[in-house]
């Protein structure tokens, strides 16, 4: 089963081969929400991090423990297959790597489209609905946005918007940055 959206590199092929098994055995959910909790395991437990990282420890002892994990985490038989794979093949260190892949390519799946929207300051009720009104006219029908807010106030105003591949910079820090350079140009 291909993915719906190409990924690349390591970190592409082992989300690749996971999405295909998952999805041959409806288990897509199931491994998602796996990779999730591992990916706030590695946030949140410095050992665990440490160990993943760590590439003096053999790969027959990271296979053993990630066994256990495994195990303890009560994870799908493949999510555990990936980690063991990726232990015997001294390739954990790409774990996060292959997770983000992974969710790339579960939001392509679900046909929503990524949109980050950063702002000087924080929308109100209103003008978040607003925006996402006319963010939805930029994807297609069998599209949803996931919209993402983020407050810089290094922008000084304006909008700056990523959807997708496309990106827009509508802000004020960027408009004065581009009409000072203009300005200081000999004429």
């Amino acid at each position: 089963m291909k993915p719906p959206v190409p990924v690349f590199g390591v970190n592409g092929s082992y989300a690749t081969a996971l999405y295909s098994a998952a999805s041959n055995q409806n288990a897509l959910e199931a491994v998602e929400k796996d990779l999730s909790k591992l990916q706030s395991a590695l946030k949140e437990d410095a050992k665990f991090q440490d160990f993943v990282r760590n590439p003096i420890i053999k790969r027959h002892q990271k296979a053993k423990v990630m066994k256990n994990v495994s195990s303890k985490m009560s994870l799908h038989p493949h999510t555990a297959n990936l980690l063991q794979l990726l232990a015997e093949n001294g390739r954990l260190r790409n774990l996060n790597g292959i997770i983000n892949t992974f969710k790339r390519i579960m939001v392509a799946y679900r046909g929503e489209v990524a949109c980050e929207v950063i702002t000087a300051r924080e929308l109100d009720p209103v003008q978040k609905q607003k925006l996402e009104e006319v963010l939805k006219k930029f994807v297609n029908a069998n599209e949803s946005i996931n919209l993402s807010l983020k407050v810089d106030p290094s922008i000084m105003g304006g909008i700056m918007v990523s959807i997708g591949d496309r990106f827009v910079d509508m802000s004020v820090a960027t408009k004065m940055r581009k009409y000072t350079k203009l300005i200081s140009i000999p004429g």
